[in-house]
Parts: C-alpha cells; structure tokens; sequence
C-alpha cells in the first residue's frame, strides 16, 4: 500500500492521532480559547512545545484538550452583566456564556473543589474554586458595550463577574474587585 493510500485509509477509519497543534473546534477560525486538564472530550492533542510557544512558556502542558474558536464561544448561551470597571469607574454591559457553560462543552465536571486556573495573554493567572465560579457567576465576556472585544484592549476574551452584585466584593475598592477576572483570557486549566 502506497504512503497516501495509507494515509488515507487512516483518516477514514478515524485512526491518525489528532495533530499536536490546535485544531479548531467548529473549523471556523482560529483557536481562542484552550481548556486542559480534568477534560473528558478532546479535538486537540498535546502541547506542542514548538508550535503552542505562549502555553509553554507559561508552562503549561496537556495530552489533549479543547478549543474554542469565536463562532463556538457565540454558540453558547450568553448573559449579560453591568459592572462598574475600574479602568473608568462607569459601569459596562459586558456579554458572553458561563465560564462553567464552556468547561461543560469542553466535558469539564465541575464541582465545589475543583480548581480553575485562569491564564491571559500576558501571563497573569489566577485560581478559583469550582464553587467560587458558580457562585460568582464568571461569564467569559466576548463583548463590551454591544461591541466585540480586541485582542490589545480588554479581549478578545475576558472572564469577568458582575462585581457590583456580589457583597463581599462591592464593599471593596473598585482597584480590587477584578484581581480574579484575567482579560485577555487563552487558557483554563480544569484540576
């Protein structure tokens, strides 16, 4: 059997490994968002250290994950919050689906103890609580003021909670309500 027949073969009867770069989730447009860890469902392989150079010089590492492109990020049901930022102190219609939404279609079982590790673009990371999620409400904002997020602004992904809804954050100064909503958002990491 020649090498393309092969080939072939192979990717008819589902056999060739996913490729080690990213593969999109709907085949639409590149790669937003990557979800690794406690993932049941997968359609990228493992981190490739010399094609995923942000993930791996944030040190990540997986065996498989799932990603998001834009068109399937907008395919989950969005909500909408209005908190007040504190890069302007005026408050903001912010829109995107539930970050527990997007675990869930990455097949992520998410539960009081697991651990979410939030990673931006910058490199600014922070962990929450599968209970702190569902309690706070994290949406992964896709648009601002009824407009898309840009990479260079506060997007194009942003995950963010309604602050001024919650109790114990809106008794604290406006400059501290957000350390645990990372803009620029790439990577969640399911433990």
């Amino acid at each position: 059997m020649h090498k393309r027949q092969f080939l072939g073969a192979a990717v008819a009867a589902g056999t060739v490994p996913l490729a080690s770069h990213a593969v999109q989730a709907s085949g639409r447009g590149p790669v937003l968002l990557t979800v690794s860890g406690a993932v049941r469902r997968a359609n990228r392989g493992p981190l490739d250290p010399a094609l995923d150079q942000m993930l791996h010089k944030h040190g990540v590492g997986f065996s498989k994950a799932w990603t998001f492109d834009y068109t399937a990020l907008l395919q989950l049901a969005p909500q909408t919050i209005r908190p007040t930022l504190e890069y302007d102190a005026k408050p903001h219609l912010l829109r995107g689906p539930l970050l527990l939404d997007v675990l869930a279609r990455a097949g992520a079982k998410v539960e009081d103890g697991t651990t979410l590790v939030l990673r931006a673009v910058d490199g600014y990371n922070t962990e929450l609580s599968g209970a702190q999620a569902r309690a706070r409400r994290v949406i992964v904002a896709t648009h601002i003021d009824g407009n898309s997020m840009p990479l260079g602004g506060l997007g194009p992904l942003w995950a963010v909670i309604d602050a001024d809804r919650i109790p114990e954050l809106a008794a604290l100064p406006l400059a501290q309500r957000f350390a645990a909503c990372p803009w620029a958002l790439y990577h969640v990491e399911v433990r």
